[in-house]
C-alpha cells in the first residue's frame, strides 16, 4: 500500500527540478512517499502531512527519524478536508509549491477545489492511483475484479473533471498505478 519505487523516484526528481520547498501530502499511510518528499526538498523545506491514521504514520516514523528528516515534517492527525480548510482559514493561500494526494479517491475532486487555493500558480498537484489498475480504460462489459470496480467510478469521474478543469494543465502518467499531474495556471 505504499507508492511503488518508480513513482517515488519520479516524485523525488520532480521535486528537485521544481526546487520545491513547501509541500503538502494528503494521505500518508506509513510514510514512504512522505519520506521521499522530505529527502528531496532542501534542509529548510517543510512537508505538511495529513492523515486520519496516526498509527500507520508512526509505523514509518522510525525510518523518517533514521533518515534525519523528521524536522521537515509537520504531521496533522485528522480529516484531510477539515485540515485543508483550516490551512485556507489560516491564510496559507498560494503558499505551497507541491501537493501529493493519496487519500480517499471519492474526495479527490473536493481536495482539488481546496488545493487550488493552497498551491501556488505554477505549482504541481499530483494525484495517485488515477489509472486504478487500468480499469479506467476498460468498458463496463469488461471483467473487472470486485475489489477494483467500486473505486473505478470515482477515478473516471475525477479524470474527466481534471481534463475539463481550466485552472490546471494536466497529464496522466503511467507510473505506478497512474499519477495525474496538474500544473496550476
Amino acid at each position: 500500500m505504499n507508492v511503488p519505487l518508480d513513482e517515488a523516484q519520479f516524485i523525488s526528481i520532480l521535486l528537485k527540478v521544481m526546487n520545491a520547498k513547501k509541500t503538502l501530502e494528503i494521505g500518508v499511510f506509513t510514510g514512504y512517499s512522505l519520506l521521499t518528499t522530505a529527502l528531496a526538498i532542501p534542509s529548510d523545506g517543510k512537508v505538511t502531512a495529513i492523515d486520519v491514521n496516526k498509527e500507520a504514520y508512526e509505523t514509518g516514523l522510525p525510518f523518517i527519524q533514521k533518515a534525519g528528516v523528521e524536522h521537515k515534517i509537520d504531521f496533522i492527525h485528522g480529516d484531510a478536508l477539515s485540515a485543508l480548510n483550516d490551512l485556507v482559514d489560516a491564510k496559507h493561500e498560494e503558499s505551497f509549491d507541491y501537493a501529493f494526494v493519496d487519500a480517499e479517491k471519492e474526495n479527490f475532486i473536493k481536495y482539488h477545489e481546496v488545493l487550488l487555493k493552497l498551491v501556488k500558480k505554477g505549482g504541481i498537484i499530483a494525484y495517485d492511483n488515477t489509472l486504478w489498475a487500468g480499469s479506467v480504460a476498460m468498458s463496463e462489459e469488461d471483467e473487472i475484479e470486485d475489489i477494483i470496480r467500486p473505486k473505478r467510478k470515482h477515478a473516471i469521474e475525477f479524470n474527466t473533471y481534471i481534463a475539463n478543469d481550466t485552472h490546471v494543465e494536466s497529464t496522466i502518467l503511467s507510473v505506478g498505478d497512474g499519477v495525474t499531474l496538474c500544473r496550476r495556471l
